[in-house]
């Protein structure tokens, strides 16, 4: 739980008194590798803190899912217009490792905001760092060739990356199995 803390006190301070509050409606969860964690419809219960694994944001299709998101270890992981709206998933999450995540409610972090002094502050600099990634890889998808969004995801991770399936990578940055297969040999 200590990861989640460091995190939290490199967004803004939190005191002692308000970590305990929020620490104390935190869950630990441990899941198995392919285990969903929202799926198409399900309205987010739950804001996550990946502690250990791989999860991947996708749209399920008949021949080959459009993923369109990772998320790593020590950051936080939500179906986020679900769980702020508190209406239906469009798209799934689930996890690519074996995974631990902390949990807390959508109901108990209402609670933290309303009952801590810097609940609003950390929730508020949280989404504003959603924002950023979510405008980084729009414009990664409009700017940027998929040899050059490969390599910006390898390069932001590459240990990590070796544990997620290429057909996922492949549809992350746009291009079919086979072409990144030939970008990865033109790259080596």
């Amino acid at each position: 739980m200590n990861e989640i803390r460091n995190f939290i006190e490199n967004i803004t301070p939190m005191n002692d008194a308000d970590w305990q509050f929020f620490s104390s409606k935190l869950q630990e969860v441990k899941l198995k590798k392919n285990t969903p964690l929202l799926k198409i419809g399900e309205i987010e219960k739950q804001l996550s803190f990946i502690s250990k694994g791989i999860v991947r944001f996708y749209v399920p299709r008949e021949e080959v899912d459009l993923t369109f998101g990772f998320l790593f270890e020590n950051e936080f992981v939500t179906g986020y217009d679900s769980f702020l709206k508190q209406t239906p998933s469009e798209y799934q999450i689930e996890t690519l490792t074996d995974t631990i995540l902390w949990t807390i409610s959508h109901k108990d972090l209402q609670e933290v905001y309303e009952s801590t002094n810097s609940g609003n502050s950390i929730g508020r600099k949280m989404a504003e760092n959603m924002f950023l990634i979510k405008s980084k890889r729009e414009l990664s998808l409009l700017s940027k060739t998929a040899e050059e969004r490969y390599l910006d995801l390898f390069s932001d991770r590459p240990q990590l990356l070796r544990q997620i399936p290429l057909k996922y990578i492949a549809s992350y940055i746009g291009v079919t199995p086979q072409a990144l297969s030939r970008i990865r040999r033109r790259i080596t």
